[in-house]
């Protein structure tokens, strides 16, 4: 693809292992500052309680109850409004279909029934035929939706039937989708834009039929604006459809049994599509003398064999694919009057269900289509092996991290200052595949990393990070150790495996087999200092197979465990000896000297001493009797405290500037001995670190004190010592220092 670049991962073994970036084209680089983080988790973990989230009962996104809000519209004898996604400019977009634009002016957002006299959420059954673009760039859902059609049960899960414009109707929708680890519940009203009482943007075939321009609002919604969704991939929107995984197969480099894969992958529900690279990004769905187009995305909605009269032994190998535009087709050998139909028996035409109209769906053979298209995409329900004829049972583990600039954005392997610091997930893998046919040890299992809220966040400026991810085989000597894993770790190890390329894809997916044993799984993006959320989908072939994930990665989510649970704290911190009292008359002279000083500024609460040491904090943790005042013992504990971390300090200030980095705080927190997660190193470096992601000695005594009070008042809380406390509202809202 266009824009490659090689990229190595250098290890001690002498050998370069080459980690390929690929980069698909994209437009208005610009800087993006994420929105809020903790927050929105600690309120999906609590949405998740008692099976939130899922097919069942899917989360209400931004807080909207279909049932509630329609009953309520029947009462009132109104129509629904949606104030979250109003009739107004800024649902539309924010640049070309923004404020400013000429496109936008004469748009008039219509319900149904003011667009036509009898408007129908579905006619005659949900099919392929139902799906048109309009003008708006965004072929790649389209495409998806198309192919969502051929699996009625998948269908009527993402469309809920029952809903209509007549029985029941109060202009409300709803409809669901897979996102990032939960099924959410998308409420909207039925109001669309329209020109000259057209649809603008997708609609149907029949033009009273309402649903797919309804589906494509509610996908809008949920990521901001109809804008939001011009041009993606399809596997984005067929795993936001199914909750699946997607593995891609570049034609060029296709397996033999790629068409046997492609059969089998539509026999089993999965979703498929296809599109024909352009190198050129001017000419993105530019039509080619074939018909078919380029930089455009299609849907692969059969493959079958039929027996031409003339072949007597020979079947050929055929593949329907149907244009979103509902409209302009391949021309080519078995287009829909080519003459290879009249060799065709009645009922192998009936069986094909060949028709001759321009509605953007064509057949052509197996072998037209290798060359012509560059890639499939074929996402699965589940991560079976399509090359295989056994179906397994899968586990799945979801795991959400973020990449915090100064912390934990460390960038690939080819920044090895910073590599180490990304979140590491550990994994141990027990028991080999129950294959007996099989006689090489392996276990399975498919790696997803995904991107979160990119699209979403488009009109900030966020375009897709080039992500990936690497694996590395843990010793022995380490196994079950928590620890992250240090900067002379990757230094000294090459990776096992790793995904092909980093890309700019919402998701890196691939299918890998290693042998028992533990390891660490490293997601990145390629370039350091990017900020960014993430899930990182496991899928392992046996139950027997176990994530472990490092005490490092916050936020763990086991979709085949999800247990209810209070809140607690935890701490493995552990905790410096306090100094023992020296006995009278043991006093040496540097004690004597000591007390010297002690006894000339005994009584101050040490606001002169240094404001950056924040004395008044460190006097209120380490005095014990309530009075402001520090005794000689809690005096000397301070002194020794205030010279270990300008020790600890300057030894992370190797050039001598003032300050250390970022990255090097996690090493300098362990040092003083605190033992963090990964989201108190994050909520650490966005609250210390300066825009050069440096840290100067005021604010990392400043950090140490707070958290040696953190640790104290948690220490006095903790009376059995299990490292385990509960609190009480009142409790935790009295002031620790």
């Amino acid at each position: 693809m266009p824009g490659s670049l090689g990229l190595y991962d250098f290890s001690t073994s002498g050998k370069s292992q080459f980690f390929p970036k690929k980069k698909v084209s994209r437009d208005d680089e610009m800087p993006y500052t994420p929105s809020g983080f903790f927050c929105d988790r600690l309120i999906r973990e609590r949405e998740r309680r008692d099976g939130e989230g899922s097919l069942n009962k899917p989360l209400r996104f931004n807080g909207q109850d279909f049932n509630s809000l329609r009953q309520e519209c029947l009462q009132r004898k109104s129509l629904f409004e949606d104030d979250s996604f109003p009739a107004t400019v800024e649902s539309l977009g924010f640049k070309e279909l923004g404020h400013k634009s000429n496109k936008v002016k004469n748009i008039v957002w219509k319900r149904p029934k003011e667009i036509c006299e009898n408007p129908q959420f579905i006619v005659g059954g949900a099919s392929r035929t139902d799906i048109c673009q309009g003008d708006l760039g965004d072929c790649w859902l389209l495409a998806a939706i198309a192919c969502l059609t051929l699996n009625e049960k998948l269908l009527y899960r993402v469309v809920p039937q029952e809903q209509s414009f007549s029985e029941g109707y109060g202009g409300i929708f709803h409809f669901q989708f897979w996102r990032y680890g939960d099924w959410v519940d998308v409420v909207i009203d039925d109001r669309i834009p329209t020109f000259n009482n057209q649809l603008v943007f997708t609609k149907s075939a029949e033009r009273n039929e309402f649903w797919s321009a309804l589906l494509e609002k509610a996908y809008a919604k949920l990521h901001g604006s109809y804008e939001a969704l011009k041009g993606g991939n399809t596997t984005e929107a067929m795993e936001d459809f199914t909750g699946g995984v997607t593995e891609f197969y570049e034609m060029k480099e296709a397996p033999k049994e790629l068409y046997k894969i492609m059969k089998k992958a539509l026999e089993r529900g999965s979703l498929m599509g296809c599109s024909i690279d352009s190198l050129v990004p001017a000419r993105f769905e530019t039509r080619t003398v074939t018909g078919l187009v380029k930089g455009h995305a299609y849907s692969v909605t059969a493959v079958e064999e039929c027996k031409p009269s003339q072949h007597k032994e020979s079947k050929v190998r055929l593949v329907r694919l149907r244009n979103p535009w509902g409209q302009v087709e391949w021309n080519g050998p078995w287009s829909d009057n080519s003459k290879e139909w009249a060799t065709l028996s009645k009922s192998e035409k009936e069986k094909l269900q060949h028709q001759s109209a321009e509605d953007g769906e064509f057949w052509m053979s197996f072998e037209d289509f290798k060359k012509n298209y560059t890639k499939i995409e074929i996402c699965n329900l589940t991560p079976d092996a399509l090359e295989d004829d056994k179906i397994h049972k899968w586990t799945v583990s979801v795991n959400e991290g973020r990449w915090v600039r100064g912390c934990s954005a460390g960038g690939c392997r080819n920044y090895p200052d910073t590599f180490w610091t990304n979140p590491q997930y550990r994994l141990r893998l027990l028991e080999e595949d129950d294959d007996p046919e099989d006689n090489e040890v392996g276990c399975t299992f498919v790696v997803a990393l995904m991107q979160k809220n990119r699209r979403k966040e488009r009109k900030m400026g966020a375009n897709l990070f080039t992500i990936g991810f690497a694996i590395y085989e843990v010793s022995g000597s380490m196994h079950g150790n928590k620890q992250h894993m240090q900067k002379d770790f990757f230094l000294f190890n090459s990776s096992k495996a790793r995904c092909k390329s980093y890309i700019n894809l919402r998701e890196v997916t691939q299918r890998f087999r290693l042998s028992p044993g533990e390891y660490v799984i490293v997601p990145s993006t390629y370039e350091p200092h990017q900020e960014g959320e993430f899930i990182l989908r496991l899928f392992f072939m046996d139950y027997s197979v176990i994530l472990k994930i490092n005490i490092e990665a916050y936020n763990t989510k086991n979709v085949h465990d999800c247990k209810d649970f209070s809140a607690f704290f935890f701490s493995d911190r552990l905790y410096p000896l306090q100094p023992a009292p020296a006995s009278a008359g043991e006093e040496s002279e540097e004690d004597q000297q000591f007390r010297t000083i002690f006894q000339e500024i005994a009584g101050d609460l040490f606001s002169e001493l240094s404001t950056c040491c924040e004395c008044l904090l460190l006097t209120a943790t380490l005095q014990m009797d309530g009075t402001g005042r520090l005794n000689l013992q809690e005096f000397r504990h301070l002194w020794n405290k205030i010279k270990q971390w300008q020790g600890i300090f300057q030894h992370y200030n190797a050039d001598q500037s003032g300050s250390i980095n970022s990255y090097e705080m996690r090493n300098a927190v362990n040092d003083a001995g605190f033992r963090l997660n990964n989201q108190l190193y994050d909520i650490i470096t966005m609250r210390y670190a300066n825009e050069s992601m440096n840290i100067d000695f005021d604010s990392f005594i400043s950090c140490l004190v707070r958290l040696e009070a953190m640790f104290r008042a948690f220490q006095a809380f903790d009376q059995d010592g299990d490292g385990t406390i509960r609190l009480s509202v009142l409790e935790v809202r009295t002031p620790t220092t």
